[in-house]
């Protein structure tokens, strides 16, 4: 029989345009002969929509956003759950295919763990530590993890003592500095700082998307990344470099200009690759992540290899580094697709043994 997927997608996210990208791309891929697809749209004012189900890809982007009719129930999340007769689950996985806040976070994984559901890709923990850019790093310290340094600081910290933040900054980090909202991905908000002007300036963008900001120290390094898919057991893809014409891989060149050049697999030695790998694993683990990750790397002239981050939801089209790092492992986008769908029943089914009561 098909399984019956739950793709969700959308989002109330600064990253909701990039999410309807990554649905639209899956549904181009998917077997439709294996799965039956429910779309499940979630619009930016945070409103869950439930489409006709697919039997083919849809043609363009445009089909993937819709609105509830007058003639369907009030927006009650169960009634995208159950079925017709709201007496048993409707879905055999659900697919989350949605990047930044109120859905890689943990939110929308704590809800389907609530009703029960299995789902692809990192439970609540892993998914609001790797939301968090502080928490994953202070993790990271604890396994021990090479990275760069970094200076972090609430909304209300910075309205009372600016000048205090400005110094600590100064003090405890070369130039140029990186300055991100903690919780959001896509390098929204990102901003490079050259001087104190610019500091100020991109703390201020930053606090625009988060109440959280992280100031990193700019390194001159390679950026590499490397994919890890897997449960208890992952494993880890050839490692991939990213290239970008500007100044830094920013939103514009992930996804607008189409100039960013990525190198696969990366010409790095034997040494680095066995560092980062031993790394991705550790940073995997310590975070108790599932299904999929993308481990992201600094690699310096000498050698030298810090972990940045880690995305509990990487960017998934085709063309993204993550399916490309698989594909040049011997893994198809489509094969993909189909193994994240395998790990998430697996870690579903072990989740059911587990005892609730004291006998």
């Amino acid at each position: 029989m098909k399984k019956r997927i739950g793709l969700l997608y959308g989002g109330k996210s600064a990253e909701h345009e990039v999410s309807l990208s990554t649905a639209f791309a899956v549904l181009k891929a998917i077997d439709f002969e294996k799965y039956d697809v429910q779309p499940i749209y979630i619009t930016l004012d945070g409103e869950w929509c439930k489409g006709p189900q697919l039997s083919a890809p849809v043609s363009s982007i445009d089909e993937l956003e819709f609105k509830n009719t007058s003639e369907t129930q009030p927006n009650n999340i169960l009634r995208f759950i159950l079925d017709e007769n709201n007496t048993q689950m409707e879905y055999d996985v659900i697919f989350p295919l949605l990047h930044g806040t109120n859905g890689e976070d943990g939110t929308v994984q704590g809800l389907l763990e609530v009703l029960n559901l299995p789902y692809v890709g990192n439970g609540v923990l892993a998914s609001a530590a790797g939301m968090d850019k502080v928490v994953m790093k202070q993790l990271f310290e604890i396994a021990g993890l090479n990275q760069v340094s970094y200076v972090h600081f609430l909304r209300k910290e910075w309205e009372q003592n600016q000048s205090a933040i400005v110094n600590k900054c100064e003090n405890e980090l070369p130039w140029p500095m990186f300055v991100k909202p903690a919780n959001l991905g896509s390098s929204v908000g990102i901003n490079k700082a050259n001087n104190k002007e610019e500091l100020i300036n991109a703390i201020n963008v930053a606090l625009k998307y988060d109440r959280k900001i992280i100031v990193e120290q700019g390194i001159v390094a390679r950026e590499i990344e490397m994919g890890v898919l897997g449960n208890d057991d992952p494993k880890v893809s050839v490692p991939g470099e990213i290239k970008p014409n500007t100044e830094f891989y920013d939103y514009e060149s992930k996804y607008k200009d189409n100039s960013t050049s990525l190198i696969i697999p990366a010409k790095i030695t034997s040494e680095v690759h066995s560092t980062m790998k031993d790394m991705a694993i550790r940073a995997f683990k310590i975070l108790d992540c599932a299904g999929l990750v993308r481990s992201d790397f600094f690699v310096t002239e000498n050698n030298e290899v810090f972990i940045n981050e880690v995305n509990t939801m990487p960017g998934f089209t085709p063309v993204s580094m993550y399916p490309l790092l698989w594909q040049n492992s011997g893994v198809s986008y489509s094969e993909l697709i189909d193994q994240l769908i395998d790990l998430a029943v697996e870690r579903y089914e072990e989740k059911q043994i587990l005892q609730y009561n004291k006998d």
